[in-house]
């Protein structure tokens, strides 16, 4: 691809994670809650006062509002912007990795999702079925279309198996290790699978290891400074989409340097 088609397709993605933050942020505070995602309108959390479309652009309203609500006064957390640049940095990575093909639309969802589900599972510590229930399906649909349109039925069966397969590792976690793994990280492992099956069988294996990695690393640091005991719960739902994205964006360059490394490549 041109550069200057790269450029044009990384700015449409950073503009649209905007958008998607901006509603990632309605999923975040919605769906533990069991809420429609629809319906009511956005509206102040404080004084209930409906939020106007021009308050409500990504960012730049929080930023002119100085960070409160024009109603009340309330302030508003500064991780609703962090949320919708995140989105945007994401979804701009993942169109720089991916660029104009059958599968970047899958993969948008996918970063878009574990953004989600690493939000709310910091904030519940758990990841709702509400949102992997239909959203695994769907990544299987988008990935199995663009394996067909890019004329490679192989690799759509290979997300089809890798979602099988790391479902099947994270399940006989939990069933070894109840304390230490949730039947939610259980069913996101499926939807990370697929992702990360698509890309070749060396990805997901970087993924899974990555997050037990990134994961472990950081309940050590937290034990060390004491931030956390033996007996309370570290979400490992971050972590997973902490190494899937890892794989999915660094994989290639992580991969090979470790086959040349070891004299396997």
């Amino acid at each position: 691809m041109a550069v200057e088609g790269t450029t044009t397709l990384v700015g449409v993605a950073a503009v649209l994670g905007l958008v998607l933050g901006s509603f990632a942020n309605v999923v975040i505070a919605r769906v533990p809650a069991g809420a429609s995602i629809v319906r009511p309108a956005s509206a102040c959390p404080a004084c209930a006062a409906p939020i106007r479309p021009r308050d409500n652009v990504p960012v730049l309203s929080w930023v002119v509002l100085r960070g409160r609500c024009r109603a009340c006064g309330w302030r508003i957390p500064s991780r609703y912007p962090l949320v919708e640049l995140a989105s945007a940095g994401l979804l701009a990575l993942i169109a720089w990795r991916i660029g104009w093909s059958p599968e970047l639309p899958a993969y948008l969802l996918f970063a878009w999702t574990l953004l989600v589900l690493s939000v709310i599972d910091l904030d519940h510590k758990r990841i709702p079925n509400r949102l992997t229930y239909p959203l695994t399906p769907v990544l299987a649909v988008l990935l199995v279309a663009a394996g067909l349109a890019g004329g490679d039925p192989g690799q759509a069966l290979r997300a089809l198996l890798g979602g099988v397969v790391a479902f099947a590792v994270l399940l006989a976690l939990a069933l070894i290790n109840p304390r230490g793994m949730g039947l939610g990280d259980v069913k996101l492992a499926a939807f990370l699978g697929l992702g990360l099956g698509f890309l070749g069988w060396d990805h997901l294996v970087l993924g899974l290891f990555a997050a037990f990695l990134l994961g472990g690393l950081v309940a050590v640091a937290l034990l060390a400074l004491r931030r956390r005991g033996r007996r309370d719960e570290i979400p490992f739902g971050p972590w997973l989409a902490a190494g899937s994205l890892v794989a999915v964006l660094l994989g290639e360059p992580l991969i090979a340097a470790y086959l040349g490394a070891t004299g396997l490549g």
